[in-house]
């Protein structure tokens, strides 16, 4: 008699859809919200900073789309080094990566409430924040094809804002007659590049759609094909806009020296480039689709972190309960409670504490993806069983390596206190791991092919329904 089948998420997803989901998460409008302050960093060099920044992410974003074709199932990082180096590692690597997915959701509902806090003055801005939350729990419990629809009306409203000011920025340095050239924002000067990496570093955190891509493999229609064609498309799309923006942004409006700039400008320099280009009309455009994008982007953020949450509970690492999906609507809905319970604390955070933890736990969770792909493809368990091509030595050596080289040199840019907050982070995790072993007594449950649990058979029925292809993949 055949056992029952485990519970799965329903696939709906397809490759557009993930890419708008990824494209969301990003919140292509955060280019004006970080826009003072790397101008600020990098003396007007902003666009050099994307450039880095998304070199630097096509590594990771490779590295993802290596590990998703072997493990096509939700949880992310935290499936993909638990796969490769065990339990622990696997659970301290989803760990860290919650930073991410916790904070970054809080950060778009403070902003949110910010800003249409400022159009209505009367109304308390938690107000606003409480709404945004309470809205994104319940298109987050409905269902995953609910988000994709909102993300997607979300994505092209932003797109066609951008598009608007682009085509203002560009009339308006065409008019200028001491606007830069078309080149000359790319030029980094004599200066030195220290500060363009910098910028890099700071900016590398609007690159994490692609991550949050990763975390949807057990609702797309086709995972093993389409996860990595989103991940990397995902990943260009949204940061040749950023450079195509800040680059049209630079010969609009530029400053001699943006180290003189006050805290003011550079705070708002959104809006200040919006109303320059534009306006009234185009600064209250401004506004509409920062509010939008972080909606989207929080909405976005709680479905990739309930996700992880539900596929840590169904491994039993977390409790099980995270493990259960509606009856009714196939979602982790105790998942996607917890983690707008927890999210109820933005209500308390400033954004500057909220981004605090967010750094760590971004570059952590890249690296480690970076490394699995070395010891999954190059140093499998049980020894390689064919010759390695150089075609492999390269896709599965030589690029993961440049990624986890360039996201640790990243790692180190971040400031003292960062490290503090992810150390003590780190120490909740494994006094969590302590107890549900025992103190390591007993093993950390995994995903393991061999083992007939509810939560294998869900991966061994993606096995046999999304067979992993041979050749150069």
């Amino acid at each position: 008699m055949s056992r029952p089948a485990a519970p799965h998420l329903r696939r709906t997803l397809g490759p557009i859809t993930l890419t708008l989901f990824g494209l969301s998460y990003m919140a292509i409008g955060t280019v004006f919200t970080t826009y003072g302050i790397v101008n600020q960093i990098t003396d007007g060099h902003l666009v050099d900073s994307y450039v880095v920044a998304l070199i630097v992410m096509l590594f990771t974003a490779s590295s993802y789309a290596a590990m998703v074709r072997r493990y096509p199932v939700a949880g992310s990082a935290y499936t993909y080094s638990q796969q490769a180096f065990g339990g622990a590692t696997g659970f301290l690597t989803g760990w860290v990566l919650m930073l991410d997915y916790l904070f970054i959701p809080m950060i778009n509902f403070l902003i949110l409430g910010l800003y249409v806090g400022t159009q209505f003055p009367s109304v308390p801005t938690w107000v606003f924040t409480l709404a945004a939350l309470i809205a994104v729990f319940v298109f987050n419990v409905l269902g995953i094809s609910l988000v994709g629809k909102i993300n997607t009306a979300i994505v092209v409203v932003s797109m066609a804002a951008v598009l608007v000011f682009a085509i203002l920025a560009i009339k308006t340095a065409i008019g200028d007659p001491d606007a830069p050239s078309l080149i000359e924002p790319f030029i980094p000067g004599s200066a030195d590049y220290s500060p363009i990496f910098t910028g890099a570093a700071v900016l590398a955190l609007s690159f994490l759609g692609f991550d949050a891509v990763s975390t949807l493999s057990e609702e797309a229609k086709h995972p093993r094909r389409d996860i990595p064609r989103a991940i990397m498309l995902t990943t260009i799309i949204g940061g040749l806009v950023f450079i195509f923006v800040s680059w049209v942004g630079a010969r609009a409006y530029s400053l001699d020296d943006w180290s003189q700039a006050p805290q003011e400008l550079l705070d708002a320099a959104g809006v200040v480039l919006f109303d320059h280009v534009g306006g009234d009309i185009l600064t209250g455009i401004f506004i509409i689709i920062t509010v939008a994008g972080c909606f989207g982007s929080g909405l976005a953020g709680q479905v990739a972190v309930s996700r992880i949450l539900y596929s840590m509970g169904r491994d039993g690492i977390l409790p099980r309960p995270l493990g259960i999906l509606s009856k009714r609507f196939g979602t982790p809905v105790v998942a996607a409670t917890v983690v707008s319970v927890f999210a109820l604390s933005s209500l308390f955070l400033s954004l500057d504490q909220a981004a605090f933890m967010i750094s760590f736990g971004a570059l952590a969770a890249f690296a480690m993806v970076n490394l699995t792909v070395i010891r999954t493809y190059l140093l499998p368990k049980g020894g390689r069983q064919e010759p390695l091509t150089a075609w492999q030595g390269i896709r599965y050596g030589a690029i993961p390596l440049i990624g986890f080289a360039l996201t640790i040199w990243l790692w180190t840019s971040l400031e003292a206190f960062t490290w503090v907050i992810g150390g003590i982070w780190v120490l909740i995790g494994v006094a969590i791991l302590a107890a549900k072993t025992g103190f390591f007594r007993r093993p950390v449950p995994t995903l393991d092919f061999s083992e007939e649990t509810p939560s294998t058979e869900a991966i061994d029925a993606l096995a046999e329904e999304f067979p992993l292809q041979s050749g150069r993949s």
